[in-house]
């Protein structure tokens, strides 16, 4: 069975100027919803911000070393949808290590996915925690090559 990837071209940030984490969100639920299978759904930027900044009011998700992880749980979705984003300026972000934050993963999951959305967000972390690729990604010339760097792990592991 072929796992879908988390990533996709079209939901790749790259030096995206925010101010503060309700931008954050708003920036990449919107291009979230660029998604051709989000487009058609019923879900709204509003919903994704509601649920990531919701989901910060319990803790913060920035888990250090300049990485943030929010995530929400959706209803009217079916499966786990994930944005990145690379910050053009760090945003304080009350990070566990107090640095702010410039490389940000937000996954969306449906509301009863508990299973899926933790098996997703345990990817995420795991790839984002290697040293060698928060700099390859931080030093990154563009979206593309983003989203190159993201997604040619997985295709190493598989092989």
């Amino acid at each position: 069975m072929t796992q879908e990837p988390l990533f996709r071209a079209d939901s790749v940030l790259c030096d995206l100027h925010v101010s503060s984490k309700k931008q954050l969100f708003q920036e990449m639920a919107s291009k979230l919803l660029e998604n051709s299978e989000l487009s058609d759904s019923k879900i709204a930027a509003r919903d994704i911000v509601a649920g990531a900044m919701e989901r910060e009011r319990l803790g913060s998700t920035g888990v250090g070393t300049g990485v943030a992880l929010p995530h929400a749980r959706i209803d009217g979705i079916e499966k786990v949808y994930v944005a990145f984003a690379r910050l053009e300026t760090p945003l304080d972000y009350d990070a566990i290590d107090e640095r702010p934050v410039d490389l940000v993963a937000l996954l969306i999951a449906p509301e009863n996915a508990g299973g899926a959305h933790l098996r997703a967000l345990a990817k995420v972390s795991r790839r984002l925690r290697r040293q060698d690729m928060r700099q390859r990604l931080r030093s990154a010339p563009n979206a593309e090559s983003l989203y190159t760097i993201l997604t040619e792990e997985r295709q190493a592991n598989a092989a």
